[in-house]
């Protein structure tokens, strides 16, 4: 399905105040995305916290003994960005959303990386947390294949993430598929094709239209 804007209004204009997460696996193009929408349509981006996360090279030295640090200290960080955005209800692009997070915990579990006494104590403070939250306006979800993702892992020469493997994006990759069919029974999910990645321009149009339509799950080619 292609589709093209309707209505001569533009996507910065009909989502000025719009709240749109970029979800999918690590390496897929997010951060390059939300900085281009937001530059596009005008809007704050929040960015995930890389530079001043004080677990992230210990978690990958020694997974499972940070696994459960990790997960609760993202868990923390990504939700008080979420208020953030909600409260100042001016609009924003949101560098992966609080949602996956339980995601990326579930598969810790299933590989025996984090201690199921653990996982169900941060599911708990996820749940509690939720509770809290308002929805945002859609999920951006950008596909591609973990063989893809990899490479791009590797090509853009992050230290910490030498020890990413295949198997684990392989993991992340299946427990995203069936997150999308969940999800979008309650938020609006664009589902995008960014294995080769694609034009940002036409990408935000698309978002406008499919976001103005209050579809559930949508399948967009650019």
């Amino acid at each position: 399905m292609t589709t093209t804007p309707k209505e001569p209004q533009t996507a910065a204009a009909s989502l000025s105040k719009a709240f749109i997460g970029t979800a999918g696996l690590i390496g897929v193009g997010k951060t390059t995305l939300a900085n281009a929408l937001g530059a596009h349509l005008g809007l704050d981006v929040y960015h995930e916290p890389l530079e001043d996360n004080v677990y992230l090279e210990d978690f990958y030295a020694d997974t499972s003994r940070w696994a459960f640090s990790m997960q609760a200290y993202l868990l923390n960080r990504r939700f008080q960005q979420h208020q953030e955005i909600i409260w100042r209800g001016r609009g924003a692009i949101q560098d992966r959303t609080i949602y996956e997070d339980s995601i990326f915990a579930k598969v810790l579990v299933d590989m025996e990386l984090m201690h199921p006494r653990d996982y169900e104590t941060y599911l708990a403070l996820y749940r509690n947390l939720s509770n809290f939250m308002c929805r945002p306006t859609a999920i951006v979800y950008l596909h591609a294949r973990p063989e893809a993702c990899h490479e791009r892992i590797t090509r853009r020469g992050r230290g910490f993430e030498k020890v990413i493997s295949l198997e684990y994006l392989e993991r992340l990759y299946a427990a995203y598929e069936a997150f999308v069919e969940s999800i979008s029974k309650t938020i609006p999910v664009i589902q995008v094709d960014w294995e080769n990645f694609g034009d940002v321009e036409a990408l935000a149009n698309a978002i406008s239209l499919e976001v103005n339509r209050a579809s559930y799950l949508r399948r967009v080619d650019l």
